[in-house]
């Protein structure tokens, strides 16, 4: 049976960091927002709780009833977490003296706390706090310390509650994994049985427990969460899955056909759907990104629908969704906190009479790989990189229109391939262009030309939530560069993107 910890989400940036190290460990986890908490608690075996960008001492505090998990099911709290559990059981929290910010060592640690078994003194933590705890609640004591830090960590052992004032998810905290391990293992007794196979079997239960012999209509795009959704779902209902590509003139440079003939001998049944004239007629003259995102995934579900009922029985539509969309699109403090729309999260409108299943909704990507690789997807189609779903048309800056699409595609064409062609590609998580809508002034042969800019965007991730420019060759640039000036008409200059995320994100729009 699968056993499933709660990630309670007060708004840290880290949050999603959390979840990714428990899943390496093998445990299956989901992250609920603290004011949106829709779940059955009996459900999950452990709680954490999250750092958060607020003051547990401030009237804004972010608050969340404690009574039906503190002392009933073991109970971590993250920085914000562990000063909320202090500060509203009896401890006290106050300003620290300075900003406790960055990387600390902890000094003492009472290693026959099991939450620190294994824990050497002097391992370096990651601080990101303005607040501290001067006073432990009742029954607490405490078993971490840094120079700066009294109470870096305590514990409440007869609740099995504990409290960390460092993140023991980011990277620069070097012993951090083996202290959630030591949490959810060790004190939860946690089993670690969450693996790719168990996913698989499961999922293809549930889907077919939960379609029958309906049918389903799959909007595929050629990309790894897709692809993936497709075999399961495959698996699961057989020629009940219609799949359906559609074209909306905002793939990559001959993408439409590419992708038909990739799924070719997969057993799939895919519909290729030519609605490009359709979708760049909608987004005339439409320059807001948001909007861009919303005219487009308006015009999916019309494609969808009109497709659909092509399809007699048709009456579940299958979305690739992945975790960061989900996660992504929900917001701890309202609506207006949300980072950007997703075409496919969320429910569809009244007049399409389908029902939404999401096979994949709880998946980083890299766990969709694995998954992946566990049904025998073949490699190239797992390493391809993400591209949005909106297209192209987020890549172009203001307005899109066909000559924009073409230059940008022929573009990214060069760039993509020239990223194969020097073994970079699998390198890299993903890479794209984007068209600036910015014009410069340059010079071909005796002549000054005013064209336009591309910039050119690389970087390496884990799963898309956090990502790090690549530093690609300064020659293969120059080479890239080159070939795209002397073979795109209307382009005069390239510029290449060293923003990482955050504060940027890997697109432009």
């Amino acid at each position: 049976m699968e056993e499933k910890v709660l990630i309670i989400d007060f708004g840290s940036q880290y949050t999603q960091l959390i979840a990714r190290r428990v899943r390496e460990l093998f445990i299956y986890c989901e992250i609920h927002p603290y004011n949106n908490l829709k779940v059955d608690l009996n459900s999950f075996k452990a709680v954490i709780l999250s750092g958060s960008p607020f003051s547990v001492r401030s009237e804004d505090a972010l608050h969340f009833d404690l009574t039906k998990i503190k002392g009933v099911k073991p109970l971590l709290g993250v920085c914000y977490g562990a000063q909320y559990i202090a500060h509203f059981n009896g401890g006290k929290v106050i300003p620290s003296n300075k900003r406790e910010y960055g990387r600390a060592n902890l000094s003492d640690i009472d290693n026959s706390d099991p939450l620190f078994n294994g824990i050497k003194t002097g391992t370096q933590v990651w601080m990101s706090h303005s607040d501290t705890i001067e006073s432990l609640p009742l029954n607490a004591k405490c078993i971490a310390s840094t120079n700066d830090v009294k109470n870096a960590s305590f514990s409440i052992s007869d609740e099995l509650v504990y409290g960390i004032q460092f993140h023991p998810e980011v990277y620069h905290s070097n012993d951090g994994k083996q202290i959630l391990k030591n949490f959810l293992i060790n004190i939860s007794n946690i089993k670690p049985n969450w693996t790719p196979d168990s996913f698989s079997t499961k999922t293809i239960l549930e889907i077919k427990k939960t379609v029958g012999s309906e049918k389903v209509i799959l909007g595929l795009s050629g990309g790894v969460d897709s692809t993936v959704a497709a075999v399961l779902l495959h698996k699961a209902i057989g020629s009940n899955l219609h799949c359906i590509f559609v074209n909306n003139g905002l793939l990559r440079k001959d993408e439409f056909q590419s992708v038909l003939n990739q799924y070719e001998g997969m057993g799939l049944n895919v519909k290729g759907v030519n609605a490009s004239k359709y979708f760049i007629d909608l987004l005339s003259n439409v320059k807001d990104p948001e909007q861009k995102r919303k005219v487009i995934g308006k015009a999916f579900i019309d494609v969808f629908d009109k497709e659909a009922k092509l399809i007699n029985g048709a009456k579940w539509l299958a979305q690739g969704t992945i975790y960061p969309d989900v996660i992504e699109s929900i917001s701890v403090k309202g609506p207006s906190a949300t980072i950007k729309s997703h075409h496919n999260v969320g429910g569809l409108p009244d007049f399409m009479k389908l029902s939404v299943i999401e096979p994949l909704k709880m998946l980083f990507k890299d766990e969709v790989r694995r998954v992946g690789a566990s049904l025998k997807i073949d490699q190239n189609l797992l390493k391809r990189h993400p591209f949005p779903g909106p297209g192209l048309a987020i890549r172009i800056l203001g307005d899109v229109t066909n000559e924009k699409i073409k230059i940008l595609q022929e573009v990214d064409a060069i760039f993509i391939d020239g990223l194969k062609n020097h073994g970079l590609y699998d390198k890299v998580w993903q890479a794209g262009a984007i068209l600036l809508s910015v014009k410069s002034v340059g010079v071909m042969g005796d002549e000054r030309t005013y064209e336009e800019c591309v910039a050119l965007r690389a970087v390496e991730s884990t799963d898309g939530m956090t990502a790090d420019w690549v530093n690609l060759p300064y020659g293969f640039l120059q080479e890239i560069s080159n070939k795209i000036i002397n073979n795109v008409k209307g382009v005069n200059r390239v510029v290449y993107d060293i923003s990482s995320k955050p504060p940027a994100t890997i697109e432009w729009e």
